[in-house]
């Protein structure tokens, strides 16, 4: 894979010979990653689309062009992972997001919830949540997934659980310290027993510092979420996170 990728939005034409990229993503290629004329480099749109092409001569500070060479269509992973995460303080989840990135989850929802310390509104919470999805493209371009997710604005944990996309997750799985939380290994197991194949679609509820209140947890089961145990200690917030999509990125990927 060349060392340079670019991001192109809005997307192009999968029949394009030359894509112009944008301003800020035009000084990133030439300025700050020093590439030069006749240098190969990797197009993508976040939505499976990749262009191999090579820069054009002539490049400036604001237009770059690409020759486009060929054009690919990446597949999705095979399980789509929806990562609801309750709003961490400080800047954890920046961090978050990176990886979640990395590890090919399909939507992240920032929830707000009881015990969320961080409270964002108009404003602020817009600010945030477009440095989010600047944060998914660059983590994106980092790890060469092709598939960017799609980062929802701010939300209450209720709006989260009733979302259509949600709910028709194949498996809908809430981090709990529950002493009836089953392990997530058993859960993923005892699915692919029951149905002869790993699940393609999975909710995660992550709760903040502090978990998920009672009352925000039994709201949870009584919509169909599975309580399930990331281990005997416990994690932090950004720590289950990656845990949780790990491990059912380690136990999908295979089919």
């Amino acid at each position: 894979m060349p060392d340079y990728r670019v991001y192109v939005s809005p997307q192009p034409t999968l029949t394009s010979d030359e894509l112009v990229l944008s301003a800020a993503e035009a000084h990133h290629l030439v300025q700050v990653n020093r590439a030069r004329p006749g240098d190969p480099v990797i197009a993508f749109d976040g939505k499976g689309n990749e262009w191999s092409c090579l820069l054009e001569p002539g490049a400036g500070r604001k237009i770059v062009r690409l020759r486009v060479v060929s054009q690919a269509t990446r597949a999705a992973l095979p399980c789509s992972i929806l990562l609801g995460q309750a709003l961490p303080k400080g800047g954890t989840m920046d961090e978050i997001v990176r990886q979640a990135t990395e590890l090919g989850a399909a939507v992240i929802a920032p929830l707000s919830t009881s015990r969320s310390e961080v409270h964002l509104e108009g404003e602020r919470a817009t600010k945030k949540v477009d440095k989010w999805r600047a944060a998914t493209i660059e983590a994106a371009k980092q790890c060469g997934n092709g598939w960017v997710p799609c980062v929802e604005p701010i939300q209450p944990l209720a709006t989260y659980l009733a979302s259509s996309a949600v709910r028709a997750a194949e498996l809908r799985l809430v981090a709990s310290l529950r002493p009836d939380a089953q392990p997530l290994r058993h859960v993923l197991s005892n699915y692919r027993s029951t149905h002869g194949r790993a699940p393609t679609s999975v909710a995660w509820l992550i709760g903040p510092e502090g978990d998920l209140s009672p009352e925000e947890t039994a709201t949870a089961l009584a919509a169909g979420w599975l309580p399930v145990s990331l281990g005997p200690l416990v994690l932090r917030c950004d720590t289950a996170a990656v845990y949780a999509l790990a491990t059912v990125r380690c136990a999908t990927d295979g089919g």
